[in-house]
């Protein structure tokens, strides 16, 4: 297999000419500290051989006919960062204390802490743009046929990431434990309650115990902070190595035909 070619570098990052006289000892040479950054970026893949893997990750074939609906999934994943992100910030002064504890943390947040309530607004609405962009991603395959063979797996994974942001958003609307999401948790466990056969374990799980109270307000915490955060970072990882391997699906309305010298190969045109 031909190994792909180093792509070229732009012209910012291009070595600078040498200057008349610098060569013959008169001028002590100083790089710039573009070139100083390429040396070290340069020592650290001589030891890591990080650049094939990059170059096979970044830059590879798409199909043509590739639109604005494709970027659905970098949406969606772009919308997971901000909410880790902040979300590590929220829990620097966030503390899952059922007794005004963790009322009165939010509040502090939104009142007194630097950028606290631009953080906290990010992280909120971010929940729901992430589940919009997610459902419309889930569309976008669905009505494209790209959950089809060779791709079923990557629209299985697909299927738990959109479970698991479904639980991070319910758990995460505990957390400020106010009265309007006391009660919607509440009505939440106990629709959980109802389901067949693993409806009362889940219930029970989600509790900790016989009834709503501090026990549960950590349990959520961890679940939403810890639990459902590492697996859907190790699905998600999953989900794009199984897109980069197998590639992007066409449109529907991009048709392969074979070429008319009898080879084999697929050519995708247009109906």
């Amino acid at each position: 297999m031909p190994r792909i070619p180093a792509p070229p570098l732009p012209k910012a990052l291009q070595p600078r000419p040498k200057r008349p006289g610098e060569n013959n000892g008169t001028v002590e040479e100083h790089p710039l500290p573009i070139e100083a950054g390429i040396s070290a970026v340069d020592w650290i893949d001589e030891r890591m051989q990080m650049s094939p893997g990059l170059r096979w990750l970044l830059w590879r074939k798409v199909p043509r006919g590739v639109n604005w609906p494709y970027t659905l999934g970098s949406a969606t994943l772009f919308a997971f960062l901000n909410q880790a992100v902040t979300g590590v910030f929220l829990a620097m002064y966030y503390r899952p204390d059922a007794a005004q504890g963790a009322y009165e943390s939010i509040r502090n947040i939104n009142d007194n802490v630097f950028l606290g309530q631009l953080v906290h607004a990010m992280h909120k609405w971010g929940a729901s743009v992430m589940i919009i962009l997610i459902f419309l991603h889930m569309g976008r395959v669905f009505f494209y046929g790209a959950y089809k063979y060779p791709r079923e797996l990557t629209w299985v994974i697909g299927v738990v990431l959109l479970i698991l942001t479904l639980a991070m958003g319910f758990t995460g609307y505990l957390l400020p434990f106010d009265q309007r999401s006391y009660w919607a948790s509440v009505v939440g466990i106990n629709i959980n309650a109802g389901g067949p056969f693993i409806g009362p374990f889940l219930s029970n799980f989600l509790l900790g115990g016989a009834d709503f109270g501090a026990t549960t307000l950590s349990r959520f915490y961890a679940i939403h902070m810890l639990l459902i955060p590492g697996l859907m970072a190790a699905l998600i990882g999953a989900h794009l190595a199984l897109i980069t391997k197998l590639g992007i699906a066409a449109p529907p309305w991009i048709k392969p035909h074979v070429a008319e010298d009898g080879d084999h190969a697929l050519v995708e045109t247009e109906v």
